[in-house]
């Protein structure tokens, strides 16, 4: 089913730079499939995956067929449902991890909707699902942590590891949030049991042994962690396997991704409304801006940057 109208959205038809994204105000619409509902989006939001698939970087795990619209995140109001959708009405508040989110308009599946708590505003919703469920993933299904273990979240005061650090503590781990000296404050107000600075020589160094670790940055400094792994324990990130990691063959290593979990996501969001997660917000565009919004985000924006399309 099509409602018949053109929409705003922000459509892509090569791999390249910010400006091969283009908005425009007459994509098609998404047809609406029998199990899914149409949603009126209040936001999208920019996260590292929507860069990496613009340029091409992602292209192995997430080829496009252009043209392409972007964006993982979306908040907003049911529109339409399809004729096997229940538990959801027209008007309803609802956020999601869907695809195609840079328009209107998006036609995501009924099972992983989820509504917005009461005292969440309604853009702001945008912000969190990617990263609910990336973070938590990385604990629960990567990391497979357990009460009172050892874990080290790298980047711990960006938005996946935010989460990653809720859902340790959620579990009744120990947590030492990893992240930059220049970070070392900031990560102190995340109420984690200790703080390390990984760019740091002597903190490394001192630095005991953990059951797990969940990374978010990779590179040199995940390789470096792999040997602070116990025997047995697993070394899970969001962003690959690190090198060496076949010199420490006593280490699981596991790459996670991010599946729907809409009761997660909905947790997440009480979360946020109860003040017990915080998760910042650092910018917010118009979707006319998306350029801009993706050039700011992936310099370091500290924290989410939202595209606002109604």
């Amino acid at each position: 089913m099509r409602t018949g109208d053109p929409m705003k959205a922000v459509v892509q038809n090569e791999y390249g730079g910010v400006d091969k994204l283009h908005y425009v105000t007459d994509a098609a619409e998404p047809e609406l499939a029998d199990d899914q509902v149409l949603v009126s989006v209040a936001a999208a939001s920019v996260n590292p995956v929507d860069w990496k698939m613009r340029s091409g970087a992602a292209k192995e795990r997430f080829p496009l067929t252009f043209p392409a619209i972007l964006g993982r995140d979306v908040s907003g109001i049911v529109r339409a449902i399809g004729s096997r959708v229940g538990g959801v009405a027209v008007g309803d508040r609802v956020m999601a991890l869907a695809n195609n989110t840079y328009a209107e308009l998006v036609a995501v599946p009924a099972a992983d909707i989820t509504h917005i708590p009461d005292g969440l505003d309604t853009v702001d919703a945008a912000s969190l699902p990617l990263v609910a469920v990336t973070g938590d993933q990385l604990i629960r299904m990567g990391c497979q942590l357990q009460a009172g273990q050892t874990v080290l979240v790298t980047g711990a005061t960006g938005s996946v590891g935010r989460c990653a650090v809720h859902s340790a503590k959620t579990l009744g781990a120990k947590v030492i949030a990893g992240v930059r000296k220049s970070g070392l404050e900031a990560a102190k107000a995340l109420g984690c049991n200790a703080v390390v600075a990984l760019d740091d020589k002597d903190q490394m160094e001192t630095l005991g042994f953990v059951d797990a670790v969940a990374d978010t940055v990779g590179g040199e400094t995940a390789s470096k962690l792999l040997s602070k792994v116990l025997p047995g324990g697993v070394f899970a990130s969001v962003v690959g396997v690190p090198a060496g990691s076949e010199l420490n063959p006593t280490v699981r290593t596991m790459r996670v991704g991010a599946l729907p979990d809409p009761p997660r996501v909905r947790t997440f969001a009480e979360d946020l409304v109860a003040g017990t997660l915080v998760l910042p917000i650092a910018e917010k565009f118009a979707l006319a801006e998306v350029g801009h919004a993706q050039t700011v985000a992936e310099g370091g924006a500290g924290g989410k940057v939202l595209l606002l399309v109604l």
